[in-house]
């Protein structure tokens, strides 16, 4: 093409001139004319690729001869109305791994040598005129490029989306009948809660064997607390005549003759009392500071004040408070020995059987008496006791404050040879005498009122445990024990009394109650045998029903075989009465008479005097709240879940855990004491550690309160004697009632 086509306007490169003076056109025609080829232009941008077929190559262009001045040729007129080609659905190729040649457009000379590519040239007009009253035509677009601009807008779009802010949705009506859609987030069924891990146990010796050990430790602390308490009573004795006025010989106005007497009845008190310092070193291994060690450092110190008495002549002209350690390690001793007495009663009787009738194990629900073995009874019983772990807390507070306090009413005020009298003097009464006595007394008392029943409970960890819930699992056995349920009569109804029997005692053993010792004892004496049940299960309204040969068997209480639909004689009137029905039909009436045991009944008050709730966990259908109320007291109170619950606190029995109490007697009375027991010691132990150190703080500061304003005169040996046993005082009753109930 020349650079004069070129520089034409698009679409107009193929038209010839004509002369305005040859035709004249009018508008209209020219705008249709325009317009046809306007739109065949677009058409042949859009239309539709030819089916993949080999095209011959394009004959190669001629060589454009040497330019020369185009002449205007006539042209046939365009027809007034051109055919329009029918619009074809345009169906888009697929894009080819290389795209094909572009086609070039048709030359000037190749249009006028061919007329089928001849379009219908637009009316001869002036260019200028043409410029500024049409407009141009547009440019064909390709499918690729209508494609790739469709996918970026597309894209744009989306990433516009991206950038905006997700609005809110709409809120939906109440009443809005829209659908609810479905969500892609699935929720599974809730993970099962992890196991708790078990328990760890040691190596565990031989129960007899430490048995024999805390026998011997018993005897031989027995044997040390009466040279000990009378020692330590010598030098509060030589102070009290004193303090009446009474002269002694060798002691009375000779200052280094009491102190060689109080510091030979202090060394003499602690040789005797040596096992506080063992059992105070061994709980200092295992980081406890514990009562024992408070009391040990102060003989310790007041021993240091005697010898600072005998030494230094600045020292403040008092009396040592040996005294006051004294008396403190008798009382520890006396502790230690009850201790040692407790676990020796707990380890005889855990020794008696390597597998006990019963064991006491804590469950979620609340105490719970199980069958099992006494692995792990000497772990638990070995563990450290609520008081000590009270003690290892405070403790230090008040031993470094005792320090404190001493360095502070001393070497604060310029009298440096008064630190041991000071500091002697606060931790004599930081150590308070109930210190020990909260756990060895308690526990001492409980083992040997329990070792008299046949009991034996695991220290504090197991008295702990089994008491924590206040509640205990009760079953059939526990509340009618064997021998107090009776059969009063048995009635037939058209069916030989053996099968009857032999029916009857298959749903009691199916069912597992306490009804079937007393089915058993009838089976034999009828020569009946036991039949296979199947499909058993519990009724809520009081029955049992299983599949016995075939035929369907139903077994329980008068209400229950009006709802299921058995009728019943009019004359028949029994409150705790069985009844038996085979496929719907009454077979036989079994009169059971339940009967009140007198354990039961005092073991039942026990529990409702400590406010420990019993759970009737039964499976015989009579024995509900309102039978227990009829044989026993009107107050006794029961908590009695629904039948699903019942049926698995019943099984809990079957289970095994870690004994926390061992039990070798029958009936409620063995198991109630223990339980209410573990539960009374537990919070005499509580109790006695809470006072007793109140008590310790509270000597604490007062004596550093009287050393700092040096008033010796006030803080004497007696003086501070009185004031720890009447804080001792309390504790022992607290101690007292853990073995009585």
């Amino acid at each position: 093409m020349d650079s004069k086509d070129k520089n034409m306007p698009y679409g107009l490169e193929n038209a010839t001139d004509v002369p305005a003076d040859q035709d004249d056109y009018s508008l209209e025609e020219i705008l249709a004319e325009f317009g046809g080829s306007l739109e065949h232009m677009l058409l042949k941008g859009t239309a539709a690729a030819p089916p993949e077929e080999e095209t011959p190559p394009p004959p190669p262009d001629p060589v454009p001869p040497p330019p020369q001045p185009v002449v205007p040729k006539a042209q046939p007129l365009p027809p007034e109305n051109p055919p329009v080609p029918p619009q074809q659905e345009i169906v888009p190729p697929p894009l080819p791994e290389e795209p094909p040649p572009e086609e070039e457009e048709p030359k000037l000379e190749d249009i006028l040598a061919d007329p089928s590519l001849r379009e219908p040239a637009a009316p001869s007009i002036e260019m200028d005129i043409l410029d500024m009253a049409l407009p141009k035509a547009p440019r064909p677009v390709s499918l690729e490029d209508m494609v790739g601009s469709t996918v970026s807008s597309v894209m744009e779009e989306a990433a516009a989306e991206e950038r905006e802010p997700l609005l809110p949705p709409k809120r939906r009506g109440l009443f809005s009948r829209k659908p609810l859609e479905e969500t892609e987030t699935l929720y599974g069924p809730p993970e099962p809660e992890p196991e708790p891990d078990p328990e760890p146990i040691g190596p565990e010796p031989e129960l007899f064997r430490e048995a024999a050990e805390c026998r011997a430790a018993f005897h031989l602390r027995r044997r040390l607390l009466l040279p000990a308490a009378l020692v330590s009573l010598v030098p509060t004795l030589l102070l009290l005549l004193e303090r009446l006025g009474v002269a002694v010989p060798g002691w009375s106005g000779d200052v280094r003759r009491q102190t060689y007497v109080l510091l030979a009845c202090l060394a003499m008190t602690a040789l005797l009392c040596r096992h506080v310092f063992v059992k105070a070193a061994a709980l200092l291994a295992r980081g406890r500071c514990s009562g024992e060690l408070l009391l040990c450092l102060s003989a310790l110190v007041s021993a240091g004040d005697c010898v600072c008495r005998l030494m230094e002549n600045r020292r403040t002209d008092a009396m040592p408070y040996a005294a006051v350690s004294c008396l403190g390690l008798v009382f520890a001793l006396w502790a230690c020995k009850r201790e040692s007495g407790g676990m020796y009663d707990t380890f005889r009787s855990a020794s008696l059987d390597d597998e006990p009738p019963y064991l006491v194990t804590d469950t979620p629900q609340g105490a719970c008496k199980q069958r099992g073995a006494v692995r792990g009874f000497y772990t638990a019983a070995a563990r450290d006791n609520g008081a000590v772990m009270w003690q290892a807390a405070f403790l230090p507070l008040v031993l470094a404050a005792s320090v404190v306090f001493a360095g502070l009413s001393s070497l604060g005020q310029g009298r440096g040879a008064d630190f041991f009298l000071n500091w002697s003097a606060i931790l004599a009464a930081g150590a308070a005498f109930a210190l020990p006595l909260g756990w060895g007394l308690a526990y001492g008392n409980l083992a040997r009122q329990l070792q008299k029943a046949g009991c034996a409970v695991a220290g504090w960890s197991g008295a702990e445990r089994i008491s924590r819930r206040k509640k205990m699992i009760l079953t059939d056995a526990d509340l009618f024990p064997p021998g107090t349920i009776q059969l009063g009569g048995v009635k037939v109804f058209g069916e030989v009394l053996s099968a009857a029997v032999s029916y009857a005692a298959s749903m009691a053993r199916a069912a597992g109650s306490g009804l079937e010792r007393l089915f058993d004892e009838l089976l034999r004496s009828e020569l009946g045998s036991y039949e296979e049940v199947s499909d058993f299960a519990f009724y809520e309204e009081g029955g049992w029903s299983g599949t016995i040969r075939g035929e369907t068997v139903l077994m329980g209480t008068a209400s229950f075989m009006r709802k299921m639909d058995v009728r019943l004689p009019g004359d028949i009137n029994l409150k705790t009465g069985l009844f038996l029905s085979v496929d719907r039909r009454l077979t036989a009436v079994f009169a059971v008479k339940y009967n009140a045991s007198e354990n039961v009944d005092f073991a039942l008050r026990m529990m409702a005097r400590s406010r420990v709730c019993p759970i009737l966990a039964a499976r015989d259908p009579n024995i509900v709240p309102e039978l227990l109320r009829r044989k026993f007291h009107k107050g006794v109170k029961v908590e009695f879940p629904d039948l699903t619950a019942r049926v698995a606190l019943s099984e809990a029995e079957r289970d095994r855990g870690l004994p926390r109490a061992l039990i070798f007697r029958e009936g409620l009375l063995p198991y109630a004491g223990t339980v209410v027991g573990s539960r009374r010691m537990c919070r005499a132990v509580r109790r006695s550690a809470v006072f007793s150190l109140l008590g310790s703080a509270a000597g604490t500061l007062l004596a550093f309160y009287l050393v700092f304003l040096q008033q010796y005169a006030l803080l004497t040996p007696l003086a501070l004697e009185l004031f720890l046993l009447l804080w001792t005082l309390p504790v022992l009753l607290m101690v007292d009632w853990a073995g009585r109930y």
